[in-house]
């Protein structure tokens, strides 16, 4: 199939990415700045890169018409404060020029959004759900996750930082919402195995791990995981500014996208209509798996993406290696350099490094 992909520096993104490249499909990723977008050399035969702005109707024309299915993955919500505004403005905009296509089937990852009152946050993402489904040329699945976890995500960094920082933490009220998170492989999976499933078409599911939990019992559970004694105590007189403040200060997220978790945290997100379950035969981890998961992958330093990739962040220059470099501060450093004559003969030595060859 030739698949357009949007979001191909983001998060989820930038995992999908090699399944479908591995699944022999044909790619063309959508980027607002291509030169930020390298993807390794194992990827390249069958993928394409087009410059796309959503903000701007006229780049879609770049945009193919013989494209079989779509993924929308773009998000805005910390890239400004009238980001619903924008969302509507990317998903009309991207609506209009598939309808130009012979695209059969847009997949959509969207928020999960059971709850009568939604926040800003999710209220925006219902709103692009509705607007992407309003064309008849092509047929919407929309996916409705709530909390993702996996190494790089921005919920996972969350919570990490706030358990392995604080041993006792005073925390808001909304430490009692109950969500229902998922684990990033879950996700991953859901999304390739929708794909070209004419049962899906024109429905929305709700996608979550095993466990229903309160953001009190992830942190506890984080806590264990990590073999941590953590204490928690929730106090009803914390603003949603000062708790805003609490998250930007102690944990790595901006203060725009605090604001904007604490506006969401506040709503449950449990899923109800998760038939996609039986239908695609996937059966979630729950999220002390998810949590393991994604040690694994930190200490083996094989972290994908980051959800500071995304332009959206406001960091533009990030590279991911910077995710895992292990700390500068009082390390002793003995830099050398050399030049070489072949790249690729040189990466071949260094892959060997190790085993047989020693270090």
């Amino acid at each position: 199939m030739k698949i357009l992909l949007t979001g191909a520096t983001g998060y989820i993104g930038k995992r999908l990415l090699p399944i479908l490249m591995q699944q022999g499909h044909e790619v063309i990723c959508c980027v607002r700045d291509p030169d930020r977008f390298n993807p390794p050399e194992s990827l390249r035969s069958n993928l394409s890169v087009i410059d796309v702005d959503l903000l701007d109707a006229a780049s879609l024309n770049h945009i193919p018409e013989d494209i079989d299915a779509a993924y929308y993955l773009v998000h805005s919500m910390s890239s400004a404060e009238n980001y619903e505004e924008l969302e509507k403005q990317c998903a009309s905009h991207f609506r209009d020029r598939l309808a130009q296509t012979k695209v059969k089937q847009v997949i959509y990852l969207s928020g999960i959004v059971n709850e009568k009152e939604l926040s800003k946050h999710l209220s925006s993402r219902k709103a692009v759900e509705d607007i992407l489904s309003s064309s008849d040329t092509y047929k919407l699945t929309t996916l409705r996750a709530g909390i993702i976890i996996g190494s790089g995500s921005a919920s996972f960094e969350i919570i990490r930082d706030l358990v392995e920082k604080l041993p006792v933490m005073i925390a808001p009220k909304w430490i009692n919402t109950r969500c229902q998170p998922i684990g990033i492989r879950d996700v991953i999976k859901f999304l390739y195995a929708s794909l070209g499933r004419e049962e899906l078409y024109g429905q929305h599911f709700d996608i979550g791990g095993a466990d229903v939990l309160s953001y009190k019992d992830m942190l506890l559970q984080f806590a264990e995981v990590r073999g941590l004694g953590r204490k928690i105590f929730s106090v009803p007189v914390m603003t949603p500014r000062l708790s805003s403040y609490w998250l930007y200060f102690v944990t790595s997220t901006s203060y725009r996208l605090a604001v904007a978790l604490v506006d969401s945290m506040k709503v449950e997100v449990i899923c109800q209509n998760d038939r996609i379950n039986q239908i695609l035969g996937i059966q979630p981890e729950d999220y002390k798996t998810a949590i393991q998961r994604a040690f694994t992958k930190i200490e083996s330093n094989q972290i994908v993406s980051s959800w500071k990739d995304a332009q959206i962040s406001g960091v533009l220059d990030f590279d991911i290696s910077d995710f895992i470099q292990v700390p500068t501060h009082g390390c002793f450093k003995d830099i050398r350099s050399r030049e070489v004559l072949s790249r690729k003969h040189t990466i071949s030595k260094i892959w060997r490094i190790g085993g047989e060859n020693g270090w």
